[in-house]
């Protein structure tokens, strides 16, 4: 023999392999460890008990041994499966086993047992039928401790194709099953908070309608999602600020935070609404980014609310408990938040300026109709020089251009955007005002178009009228000013409407206070505070001159009379 490196061997030497036997042992027990066995079953059962390097037997015996290896193989890759594996014989009796299998209960080795024999008989019963090999079959069951069980039956062939034993392996689908019956109620879910009852619906004004899909949103998140302590911030398009637009279980300090869409400097919910990706905080004791929220807060989860494809805010959760959210609840939770954005969207409270989705309007509208009536004007045209001397004819054809043209301008101006307030023209020429001549109004709005409106239709009717362009110096003015009645937006880059409101208060417990605001939007809930609190109105944008002046006479004390 040559020389081998033998040090590391283990060799298994089945005894009478061959006429040189002893010499083989001899050599190889100078160099490696070597076992030897009498007989076929002793070689075999060496092979389950220990790993051999080299096997050393005869040749006729070479095949048994090498599937024998193989079966001992097989059986420790089953053993160490997750999942239970059993072999059945034709009398529905368990023949092999693996570990996991002999962990279930009674219950489920006994239905594969009793399915097993099912299978024989109906084989039995096709055999001058069948045409192909038997194909596997599956079974469900559910246990006494409502585990979920998969079971794929498979029936196993001889080399006759006769079938001589039905595998089957048990599957625990329990975690797969919970979390399809979780992801089926968060479609529920959702589509109850989309789901708007039109009569419903027409009955409340737009802080009804957010009080309604708050009460939806509040009860799924808690009943369905387990969470307590939640808050959802609306991204404003033109400051980026988030803006809460309803919250459960966060103190005031917690809500009354300026947070706005960038990646630093503004908190996991301001990095959330930059990148449009979820974040888990485990610990935030230990993540600078993390901005206060509940009292005790240990974890919290945020992730971003979408609305085709577009980052409209962020839903963020707290716990008092430490990684209390994993990536189950990631899932779930970017689920629900997509029927959340919805939700919200429908009832326009993303889009919180009314001119600007009307612009979109009057441009898909002034789309679709500029091609056909520019047809119409260019064959007018070419008719009216093609019939000179018709006068009669020429006179009709430019009433139908005349048309075609008022046509185009009139829904260019029905979609055009709205100031804010509608009806201005028609109002501007009324006479002083009883109730409202000599009173001094305070007009407060970002707006410039809003601010400058509302304060010639009022000045109009006889009223001093005072403007501002933002909380902060409004405040400046209540101070140093009496008023009969505020006028203030909710949404202002600087002090809010609601601060307004308290200032007003403060100088004068009497003074009346009207909000107004866009389709409802309501940060900080501060209409609700504000109506409980002494609040006169709501004005919700657009609005009618009518509108906004009978809420002023209604909320202004009458005039005394002389």
């Amino acid at each position: 023999m040559g020389k081998v490196d033998t040090r590391l061997l283990s060799v298994l030497v089945v005894r009478k392999a061959c006429a040189e036997e002893a010499d083989v042992v001899r050599w190889f027990s100078d160099h490696a460890h070597v076992e030897v066995v009498d007989t076929l079953e002793d070689a075999r059962q060496a092979l389950g008990q220990e790993h051999f390097d080299i096997v050393v037997s005869n040749a006729r015996d070479f095949l048994p041994l090498h599937c024998a290896q193989l079966t001992q193989q097989a059986t420790a890759i089953l053993e160490t499966v997750s999942q239970g594996v059993t072999v059945v014989d034709p009398q529905g009796r368990l023949v092999w086993s693996n570990a996991r299998m002999h962990e279930y209960p009674p219950e489920v080795r006994e239905a594969v047992c009793r399915w097993s024999r099912e299978i024989f008989a109906s084989l039995k019963a096709d055999a001058t039928r069948r045409s192909s090999s038997p194909r596997e079959r599956r079974f469900w069951m559910t246990t006494a401790d409502k585990h979920h069980l998969e079971i794929t039956a498979t029936p196993v062939m001889d080399l006759d194709n006769r079938v001589t034993h039905v595998a089957a392996v048990v599957w625990d689908a329990t975690r797969a099953r919970r979390l399809q019956e979780h992801i089926d109620a968060i479609d529920r879910a959702g589509r109850e908070l989309v789901r708007l009852d039109a009569e419903q619906i027409a009955r409340l004004n737009p802080v009804g309608r957010l009080a309604l899909l708050e009460q939806k949103i509040v009860r799924s998140t808690r009943e369905l999602m387990h969470f307590d302590n939640f808050a959802i911030r609306v991204r404003d398009r033109r400051t980026g600020r988030l803006d809460l637009v309803l919250s459960a279980g966060m103190p005031p300090e917690a809500q009354n935070i300026d947070i706005y869409a960038e990646p630093e400097g503004n908190g996991i919910s301001g990095y959330v609404a930059a990148r449009g990706r979820s974040y888990i905080c485990p610990d935030v004791r230990k993540d600078p980014r993390y901005v206060g929220g509940i009292a005790n807060a240990r974890s919290s989860l945020t992730v971003p609310l979408r609305v085709h494809d577009q980052i409209v805010g962020i839903f963020n959760v707290e716990s008092d408990k430490p990684a209390a959210f994993g990536e189950d609840d990631r899932q779930f939770a970017e689920m629900f938040a997509r029927h959340v954005a919805v939700a919200l969207h429908i009832l326009n409270l993303l889009d919180s300026e009314r001119y600007t989705t009307t612009g979109k309007l009057a441009s898909n509208v002034m789309a679709e109709i500029t091609g056909p009536l520019n047809d119409i004007l260019t064959e007018t045209a070419n008719l009216i020089e093609d019939f000179i001397g018709y006068d009669e004819l020429r006179t009709r054809l430019g009433r139908i251009s005349d048309n075609a043209v008022q046509i185009r301008d009139s829904i260019k101006q029905v979609t055009a955007p709205q100031p804010g307030v509608i009806g201005v023209a028609s109002s501007r020429a009324r006479p002083c005002d009883p109730v409202l001549s000599g009173r001094t109004i305070l007009v407060v709005d970002d707006e410039e178009v809003i601010r400058e409106t509302v304060r010639d239709v009022l000045a109009s009717r006889g009223c001093r009228v005072l403007v501002a362009d933002d909380g902060a110096p409004a405040i400046d003015l209540i101070n140093e000013n009496h008023f009969d009645l505020v006028l203030s937006d909710i949404k202002m880059p600087g002090a809010s409407g609601y601060e307004v409101f308290a200032a007003a208060k403060d100088a004068d417990a009497q003074c009346p206070v009207i909000l107004m605001t866009g389709f409802g939007y309501d940060p900080n809930h501060s209409i609700i505070r504000a109506r409980q609190e002494g609040l006169a109105a709501v004005l919700f944008k657009p609005f009618k001159v009518d509108q906004l002046l009978s809420e002023i006479r209604n909320a202004l004390p009458a005039p005394a009379s002389h």
